[in-house]
């Protein structure tokens, strides 16, 4: 996320999805929204991770998701975010139902096991976006 400057859980991320088979391209962090349509396009990736902890995830994940649906290459790849997504609190119902209908395809709040997050990335190929 463009506002987001912590790289610790982008590693983890990472790491998590490494080992558990897939290929990553990790953009780091404070990442433009132009930057990740642009590698998007150009990687085609399988899945994208957006990962947020300074509890600006929701506004971020609300913003950027229209742009990556817009997108014909990129209409039906899944698209996940997590992390700290808001500033009130984890695990708002009215929060993550925003970014469902929003289109991102699930929403992982901060607090949460991995467990959901290994049982939605278990059947993807191996080239994942973070």
């Amino acid at each position: 996320m463009s506002s987001d400057s912590h790289t610790w859980n982008l590693t983890f991320l990472q790491f998590l999805l490494e080992e558990m088979g897939h290929r990553v391209t990790n953009l780091g962090a404070c990442v433009p929204d132009a930057l990740l349509l642009a590698e998007c396009r150009r990687i085609e990736p399988d899945l994208i991770v957006i990962s947020s902890v300074n509890g600006h995830g929701h506004q971020d994940g609300l913003r950027v998701i229209p742009a990556l649906r817009a997108c014909p290459e990129l209409r039906r790849t899944p698209t996940v975010i997590g992390g700290k997504l808001g500033i009130a609190g984890a695990e708002d119902p009215d929060r993550e139902r925003a970014l469902l209908a929003a289109g991102f395809d699930a929403v992982f709040e901060d607090g949460a096991s991995t467990a959901g997050f290994h049982a939605f990335v278990g059947g993807l190929r191996a080239k994942v976006l973070l």
